[in-house]
């Protein structure tokens, strides 16, 4: 390295911030949150009073001072910061800086989806790029592996446009596949026989909505959770409509869906074509359907890849040792579908 590199990557950035009272909480617990950064970063984070000293390679330098104003700008406005978000600020600020993009003060690029009890924003560029999707076409097909936000982010935006007047109602619903299993009979009316397969899409309602106006909403007909069967002979206007798994939808039933479109209406159908839980031989709808679909006017597909995953660390790795196992590595090609049986 030259003398003019070695001084360039030693001139430290310093950050100053106007509300001490936030600092604590953008520091993390014993500092956990600038450990992160340097961790995630490879730079050294200092605080010292109101200012954050940060000392590094130029870019790496930088991507730290976004991810602090990003993270700042947060708790201004005042949302929670947690280990997830630092994070996903890192991912983005990395992602705007190998593109030649600077991040400035942190300001998303794409809109905050806000719902009742938190705001949601991007923590990868996929997922920023599948939000301004959401908001900007009728109908979206989210694709890519478990843990990368496709099902919760569809449902924030379709919270947040309902509560908005957007959209009247929000209809979710999956085919109801066993996952490799035989569950055999289920007690109960209709809906406890349905409710074990559409937990996911009651996880995320509660996760963004009170617990009991989820409840009202589900009586009153404004939020329904329907196995997809049942969405035969209906259309569905003024109505924010999301399919997930659908791979583990077959063509006809994929085709079903697609006509239930009404007016003022959106629908997102998300999937992992690695996931496919349907019989031997048996086609998936979710396959079909971007096959005859790809390049149509108004339809957008947004792909996630095992570096969008934001659960726990392990995830991304369980996926990618799959993924190798197979052959696979980047999970670039989609597994290939089992013959039909003549």
């Amino acid at each position: 390295m030259s003398q003019a590199s070695r001084s360039t990557a030693a001139t430290p950035v310093i950050v100053n911030f106007a509300d001490n009272r936030l600092l604590s909480a953008l520091f993390g617990e014993q500092d956990r949150f600038l450990a992160r950064i340097e961790q995630k970063l490879g730079v050294s984070v200092n605080p010292r009073g109101n200012q954050v000293v940060i000392t590094g390679q130029v870019g790496a330098r930088d991507a730290a001072r976004d991810v602090l104003h990003s993270l700042y700008e947060r708790l201004k406005r005042g949302d929670e910061v947690g280990l997830g978000d630092v994070d996903g600020a890192i991912r983005m600020a990395e992602a705007a800086d190998d593109d030649g993009v600077a991040v400035g003060n942190g300001t998303p690029a794409v809109p905050q989806i806000r719902t009742k009890k938190r705001a949601i924003q991007a923590r990868t560029p996929a997922q920023a790029h599948y939000i301004a999707e959401l908001y900007r076409q009728e109908l979206v097909f989210g694709l890519g592996p478990a843990g990368t936000g496709k099902t919760y982010l569809a449902v924030a935006v379709a919270v947040a446009m309902m509560m908005t007047g957007k959209v009247d109602r929000i209809v979710l619903s999956r085919p109801a596949v066993e996952a490799g299993e035989r569950l055999g009979f289920l007690p109960g009316d209709m809906r406890e026989k349905v409710d074990p397969y559409l937990r996911p899409l009651y996880d995320a309602l509660y996760d963004m909505l009170p617990v009991d106006e989820v409840r009202r909403r589900l009586d009153s007909g404004d939020i329904e959770v329907a196995p997809l069967a049942f969405m035969r002979g209906r259309t569905l206007a003024n109505a924010f409509v999301i399919l997930d798994e659908a791979q583990n939808t077959t063509p006809v039933q994929m085709k079903m869906l697609l006509t239930r479109l009404g007016e003022r209406s959106r629908m997102v159908v998300t999937g992992d074509l690695s996931q496919i839980d349907l019989p031997n031989g048996q086609m998936s709808g979710l396959r079909d359907a971007l096959g005859k679909l790809e390049g149509v006017e108004g339809i957008s597909m947004v792909r996630f890849s095992d570096s969008d995953v934001v659960r726990h660390p392990l995830v991304m790795r369980v996926i990618r040792a799959y993924a190798a196992a197979e052959g696979d590595l980047g999970l670039a090609q989609e597994p290939q579908e089992p013959r039909r049986r003549r």
